[in-house]
């Protein structure tokens, strides 16, 4: 299995290109099964999780084929052979349960397995059904996977949500541009990654408004049509390079980055004394003078702070001056990373959802083990400010959402490299 070994090399500086957003392009893909015409993507992140997807569109008989070294998906769904997300896929990614709204939507069945991904809480679907059954859908669980039906097709309706869910947004929402009439979805999420869903659903001919508030009313059309539509960038990787120069020192420039994906994220940064400057090529980072001050977090739906930029920010605030208390509001289980920190000679105390963080000098290496996504890459944030070196093992985490990572950080001066595992 391999780890990535890091050594603390002090400040960073040049530019490091940002990729099209992950979980954007993830929620894309299903769209393909709208329609029977072909959907383009471009601007894609060339990740393992779009792999998974592609292997869960192809087991469904869509044509998918990836091109110009990855960067570009183009799709086509006229001739799917099943509507069953079989469970050996779908385990291994949480957005794999967004083929079930298209699924239902196009055809008025869908099978789909309940999802996996990382370890980092339930993740139940009961929004999501309670959503697609307020469409007029009949679902029911059976030995792990829901059975979807809407005999008579889906019907427009409003529903408010319990809770802001991204995912039961973006599965509702592609389901009701094919159904009858008008559906309003109230409290919906306002993710930059819905709003660019919306916008390639318009461009397949949907009827959407409202999309980035917490009201859309979508008008059911009788079909979509093919598109072309570029992926937005991805705000979460955006956010983790921002910290790169906050936590070693340096100045960086994040290319294709806008503060609008990112802002109460870098309001946080320059409380804690970071500069953040919108450039014509996208943002400039450096830390101001001497330490970082320590900030409180409390992760909230967009436009408040994202929970997947939590781990990486507590990094920066293990060698922060005072005090930070981190509030984890979205996912359980979500400080794994906090105990692995402290290996690292840092000070953090956990109680159920809360973080409390008091800075230290100076962190020093340590053997590390990732837990999740997110929590591997603050591991490396850590190391490259620490003292010595720091070897950061099951690192397979990282491939799901972080193209390119190694050399994107060696771009900037980071001394890092990647260990293949025997």
């Amino acid at each position: 299995m391999d780890s990535i070994l890091v050594t603390g090399n002090g400040p960073l500086n040049g530019q490091i290109p940002i990729a099209g957003a992950k979980n954007a392009c993830l929620t894309l893909m299903p769209a393909t099964l709208l329609s029977e015409e072909p959907l383009t993507l471009t601007n894609a992140p060339r990740l393992s999780d779009i792999k998974t997807m592609t292997a869960l569109l192809q087991s469904l008989g869509a044509e998918v084929s990836s091109l110009q070294d990855g960067q570009v998906i183009a799709m086509s769904s006229h001739d799917l052979t099943s509507q069953t997300a079989d469970y050996e896929i779908v385990r291994k990614m949480r957005a794999s349960n967004l083929v079930l709204g298209p699924l239902l939507a196009r055809f008025g069945e869908a099978v789909v397995s309940l999802p996996g991904g990382c370890a980092i809480g339930a993740r139940p679907m009961d929004l999501h059904v309670e959503g697609l059954e307020a469409l007029g859908a009949e679902i029911e669980l059976e030995d792990g996977y829901l059975h979807a039906k809407a005999p008579g097709g889906l019907k427009g309706a409003v529903h408010e949500m319990r809770f802001a869910s991204v995912g039961a947004t973006e599965n509702i929402v592609m389901a009701a541009t094919l159904a009858k009439g008008t559906t309003v979805l109230k409290n919906a999420a306002r993710e930059p990654e819905i709003v660019d869903l919306v916008e390639c659903l318009r461009k397949m001919g949907a009827q959407i408004s409202g999309e980035g508030t917490s009201t859309i009313e979508i008008q059911g059309v009788d079909r979509l049509h093919g598109a072309t539509h570029q992926v937005v960038t991805d705000r979460i990787e955006l956010g983790t390079y921002m910290l790169a120069p906050a936590i070693c020192g340096g100045e960086v420039e994040l290319l294709g980055g806008r503060v609008s994906l990112v802002e109460s994220f870098a309001e946080k940064l320059d409380a804690a004394g970071v500069d953040v400057v919108q450039t014509k090529n996208g943002l400039k980072v450096a830390r101001k003078n001497g330490r970082v001050r320590s900030v409180d977090v409390v992760t909230e739906p967009f436009p408040g702070f994202p929970t997947d930029l939590q781990a990486q920010m507590m990094a920066l605030m293990c060698t922060a001056e005072g005090t930070s208390v981190l509030e984890e509001r979205i996912f359980e289980n979500r400080f794994m990373h906090a105990p692995e920190l402290v290996r690292m000679g840092a000070n953090i105390e956990v109680h159920g959802g809360t973080a409390t963080v008091t800075g230290v000098e100076s962190l020093k290496g340590a053997p590390v083990m990732a837990t999740d996504l997110r929590a591997s890459v603050s591991l490396i944030l850590a190391g490259m400010a620490a003292e010595g070196e720091t070897t950061v093992s099951r690192v397979y985490h990282l491939d799901r959402g972080y193209e390119h990572v190694v050399r994107k950080l060696e771009g900037v001066g980071a001394k890092i490299e990647r260990i293949k595992g025997q």
